[in-house]
């Protein structure tokens, strides 16, 4: 296999001629994304601006949530393996999200330093479970050739659920406190159960859902090409560098922002993350599935708009403190995420397309934006305790250029000619 170009076969019949599954299957699987977000949410931003409001410093509050990285860094490749490895995918997520509510619970019962680190540790190793195990149960029922729409309506509902959930926080919080946000958490995770047991099992393909060949789909035990063989993959190496750099910058901006409110009025915090959670979802709800569309037409020109604005967003935040004009900021961040996190997995299946490993490689990207986003809240809070909130907006966004020029340099288009034609 070149070190440019792995060696894929061409998309498998048994991807591309896979049978329609039935409706209720997919119902539950883009329902199953839409309370997956609630219970994201509800654990996600809101952390930082919880524990500033129960008097932890800007550093402090910088370094739990990268403890929380870190567990999740240490996880997420092993994790990929497991989700190849793993035939009861539905297992999988049901005992993730079991676990995550018991952190909420820890978190909505406890704000001391042993009971956050416990719960970050909960939250931070069983979260990479979530998105690869459904991206592979996704791949598995609808095969290759339909992944690509597929995953972008999944995006769109899981989309819909954050900006439901952030609304429902906004209210639970201000009425009742932060603490109480750990509670529609733990509520929240019980329609997400129920929307997986919608899933029919006997519709999840075991070789498509890792990314078999067609050959290799017609045995019993799948032979897979060796993580050597990924490695050797210059495209995806450095497809894994920009995106860790996308993440080193793109992670701590939202939590500084609420960071730098609940200092000045602590009470009006949460519905102000609500509100710029809100934005960024809705262009991600509204754009999810014509990026899934379009990405078969190309995944470069995507990813160079998603990784161009994110410098943007990081200098517009130092030019106002107006919560209009910085809430209006965060349409800059939904377009970044939403072309992220859809393509992002779509280069993965086509770099890993008929190798068996396309979860082993989501891992690999799913731990590059894990160090990423750990290592920039403990920059970010660094950076805020010593310099201010300008100065780390302005030192991300020259992350975020960097991040950039490795993508335009670095990786070229990876869609196969045959499919964007």
């Amino acid at each position: 296999m070149r070190a440019s170009q792995p060696t894929i076969s061409s998309p498998s019949p048994a991807a591309s001629n896979a049978p329609h599954p039935p409706r209720h299957t997919l119902h539950s699987l883009q329902w199953l994304n839409f309370f997956v977000a609630d219970v994201q949410t509800g654990l996600g931003p809101f952390i930082a601006a919880y524990l500033a409001s129960s008097g932890w410093n800007a550093a402090h509050v910088g370094y739990a949530l990268t403890f929380g990285g870190l567990v999740t860094v240490a996880v997420q490749t092993p994790a990929g393996a497991i989700v190849d490895a793993a035939k009861q995918k539905r297992l999988l997520v049901a005992g993730s999200l079991i676990v995550l509510a018991a952190g909420a619970a820890l978190l909505l019962l406890r704000h001391g330093a042993i009971a956050v680190y416990v719960a970050q540790f909960l939250i931070g190793a069983t979260g990479p479970f979530l998105a690869p195990t459904i991206a592979a149960i996704t791949l598995g029922i609808v095969g290759a050739s339909l992944f690509d729409r597929q995953f972008g309506k999944n995006q769109a509902f899981n989309s819909a659920g954050n900006v439901f959930t952030a609304i429902l926080v906004a209210l639970v919080s201000y009425k009742f406190g932060y603490r109480y946000i750990f509670a529609v958490a733990i509520v929240l995770a019980i329609p997400a159960l129920l929307s997986l047991l919608g899933i029919d099992g006997s519709q999840i393909d075991y070789a498509r859902a890792r990314g078999a060949s067609a050959a290799k789909q017609d045995h019993k035990e799948i032979q897979t090409e060796g993580i050597s063989a990924l490695a050797r993959d210059r495209v995806l190496l450095a497809f894994l560098a920009a995106s860790f750099l996308f993440h080193l910058s793109n992670a701590a901006m939202l939590p500084e922002l609420g960071e730098m409110l609940a200092k000045g009025n602590p009470r009006m915090a949460p519905p102000f993350m609500s509100a710029c959670i809100i934005v960024t979802q809705l262009v991600i709800a509204v754009s999810a599935a014509w990026i899934g569309a379009r990405a078969g037409r190309g995944r470069k020109p995507l990813l160079l708009l998603g990784f161009g604005v994110l410098p943007i967003r990081g200098v517009l935040y130092t030019l106002t403190h107006v919560p209009a004009a910085l809430i209006g900021i965060q349409f800059l961040d939904g377009v970044a995420n939403a072309v992220f996190v859809i393509v992002s997995i779509l280069v993965i299946k086509d770099r890993t397309e008929g190798t068996g490993r396309f979860n082993l490689a989501s891992g690999a990207l799913a731990t590059m934006v894990g160090i990423g986003a750990a290592l920039s809240n403990t920059i970010g809070g660094v950076l805020v305790q010593r310099l201010g909130f300008s100065a780390s907006f302005l030192g991300l966004a020259a992350i975020a250029l960097a991040a950039f020029a490795v993508l335009f340099f670095g990786v070229p288009e990876t869609l196969r000619s045959e499919r964007s034609s």
